[in-house]
Order: C-alpha cells, then structure tokens, then sequence
C-alpha cells in the first residue's frame, strides 16, 4: 500500500470521502473502534497530506451555475514563462474550477462552471482572449452531466 497506509487508514480516507462531516465517534462505531485512535489516524492522515482539506459539494444549478464548459488550450510558446504566466493568471479566474496541464493536442485542459452560455461568452471576451500568450482555444461545452465526483476508489488498497 501506498506510503504505509494500512487498512483501518484506507477505510477512515472512505468514510471521509463520502462525507467529510462525519464526526470521529461515527467513524469510530462503524469501524468498531474508540474514538482515540481514529483521532490521531486522521490527524496523522492529514498531517502527511494524504487529506488535502475538507469541502461542501454544492449543487451548481441550486446556486444558480447551469452551464459546464471544457476549453483545450494551446499556447503560442511553451517557455517556462509562458507556462508559468498562463497559470497565475488562469488560477485568478475565479470560472475555472479546474486547470490541467494536458499531452495530446492542447497544453492545458480547463473546466468552467458558469450561470449560462451568455456568462461563458463574457469570459471568453473578457478574460480568455485578453491572454497576450493564448494560441488556439477550443470549446466543449457540457449539454448533460451523468457523472460527477470527488471520490476515488480506494477498494484496490484494501
């Protein structure tokens, strides 16, 4: 296993993963343990970035965020300061709620969440194009969503 998580640890990272809210005790009962060394597990698990932080997954379209858009970016140049200029100024865009940097035929994959195709266009004009170092740019926009998560799938550790 992975940097000496055991199965007790692999089981509280599952518990958390379905619900970061749950209480040490809850954990505690269903892994038929006290709630001490659960504590300190999770102390230590945080401690060596095994949990990066603790978040709310809200429901987009109840906040008002209809719309998910995947942009394939390519670069005009790939010199560490285009790289790095692109990224700072692509993680002040608060749309983007997610940037990878891609192989294949872009540099960077991004993904928006925005009120309506209307929101997207404004960013498009107002942000995305005014990127001095910005080279093809190429839409996918999300006509459904039939799967979204943040969990992963620890059940190969166990």
């Amino acid at each position: 296993m992975p940097n000496s998580l055991d199965k007790i640890d692999t089981q509280i990272l599952a518990l958390l993963q379905q619900n970061s809210n749950r209480t040490t005790k809850s954990i505690a009962n269903e892994l038929g343990m006290t709630t001490t060394p659960i504590f300190e597990r999770i102390k230590k698990l945080e401690k060596e970035g095994y949990i990066n932080k603790y978040v709310a997954v809200l429901n987009n379209k109840k906040i008002g965020l209809k719309q998910t858009v995947f942009i394939g970016i390519t670069l005009q140049g790939h010199t560490r300061s285009f790289l790095e200029k692109f990224v700072t100024q692509i993680n002040s865009f608060p749309e983007v709620i997610e940037c990878h940097r891609v192989s294949g035929n872009f540099d960077y994959l991004l993904k928006l969440v925005v009120e309506d195709i209307e929101a997207y266009e404004t960013f498009i004009i107002s942000k995305l194009t005014l990127l001095p170092y910005l080279g093809n740019v190429q839409s996918l926009i999300a006509l459904s969503t039939n799967k979204e998560t943040n969990e992963i799938d620890l059940s190969s550790l166990l």
